[in-house]
């Protein structure tokens, strides 16, 4: 009987340990194997260059549709950009002209 307390006595003072180790390996293994974790920087690196090649498209168009804006200014329109968006819109143009499509 006094062996049985003995041995009951050992368990229940080595479970708080156990514990503990055991928490420490599952947040161990969460910061290396986690969604967040070491293992998962790869992928973050991959999406960010993906963002930037996405970005720098976007700007150039930004800076497409700006220098088109800047163009129909109503104080100093173009006028062969108006002359051009007049013809397409309006599906006008003179007898003797060809018109080529870019688009």
């Amino acid at each position: 009987m006094a062996h049985l307390l003995k041995l009951r006595s050992l368990f229940s003072s080595a479970l708080g340990p156990a514990m503990a180790i055991l928490l420490v390996t599952l947040l161990l293994g969460y910061a290396i194997f986690g969604g967040n974790g070491l293992l998962a920087w790869g992928g973050y690196s991959r999406q960010l260059h993906d963002s930037q090649a996405e970005l720098n498209v976007v700007l150039a168009e930004r800076a497409r549709i700006a220098n088109k804006v800047k163009l129909l200014d109503p104080r100093h329109v173009d006028p062969d950009l108006a002359d051009e968006m007049i013809r397409r819109e309006l599906n006008v143009g003179h007898p003797d002209e060809v018109v080529v499509p870019l688009h």
